[in-house]
């Protein structure tokens, strides 16, 4: 059977036009977008290897009360740069005594979605007494409790706090991890900025307090952490952000597991 060369010349024209599709199609699939793309990020256990994980979104002991979306293994993920400084902030307590004990790290959007998803339904107070008993659930959002982007989806900030090696038991910070109240913050009772316990209460709602040595264990977190390059928030005296963080503009989406 004899073919034209029209026609052969219409064949290879059309072989060509599928094989460029599909080299598209195959570098479509091949590329990652930024937010999807953990190569940046180490587990925070193989350059601190005495890291104490606790991860509260994996479990149910959170202000939720239930796995947070995203969390597919109780692992801590932190960019490699923010893992170094930790790993400075490590070796400098474990000098005085202490290992970090690690709460959060790097949290999926997905995460941070569940939980504006979870602020929204008032409704739901399963965990209120625990972490929020003096607050109403519907101020949550207006006094930023919850917010629809966080540090932590950055990639290098952690929450945690101090491990006493020789009680072997968690430092008592005076309040728990998450808890929405001013007692959680750096100034409660005292001045971050010198390290003097005031013991002026006069913020908390229910005229809560905290002791000068509890004030003393927050302090020996705080300047552990400023001494190597993270920054505190001014609400929350486990949380801290590497200064000179590697993406200060992206926002990660890939899940929370072992790399």
């Amino acid at each position: 059977m004899r073919i034209s060369l029209f026609t052969l010349k219409n064949r290879i024209l059309i072989l060509m036009v599928i094989a460029a599709m599909c080299f598209a199609s195959c570098d479509k699939e091949k590329t990652t977008l930024p937010e999807e793309d953990n190569s940046g990020f180490v587990a925070v256990t193989d350059v601190v290897p005495d890291a104490i994980l606790e991860i509260r979104y994996y479990g149910t002991y959170n202000f939720v009360g239930t796995r947070i979306d995203g969390y597919l293994q109780p692992t801590a993920l932190l960019t490699r740069q923010a893992a170094d400084s930790l790993k400075a902030v490590s070796d400098d307590l474990v000098k005085q005594g202490y290992r970090i004990k690690i709460f959060d790290a790097y949290r999926p959007q997905r995460g941070v979605d569940h939980f504006v998803r979870w602020a929204a339904d008032v409704a739901d107070t399963l965990m209120k007494p625990y972490f929020y008993p003096d607050l109403d659930k519907s101020v949550l959002f207006d006094q930023e409790y919850i917010m629809a982007k966080s540090g932590h989806t950055r990639g290098s900030t952690i929450d945690l706090t101090l491990f006493d090696m020789t009680t072997e038991k968690e430092v008592d910070m005076g309040g728990t991890f998450d808890w929405f109240g001013p007692e959680s913050h750096p100034d409660f009772c005292g001045n971050p900025e010198t390290g003097e316990y005031t013991g002026d209460n006069s913020a908390s709602p229910a005229g809560r307090s905290i002791t000068a040595e509890q004030f003393a264990n927050r302090m020996i977190l705080r300047k552990a952490m400023l001494r190597h390059g993270f920054k505190p928030l001014d609400s929350e005296w486990w949380h801290f952000t590497l200064r000179n963080e590697p993406y200060p503009d992206t926002y990660f989406t890939f899940p929370v597991q072992q790399k």
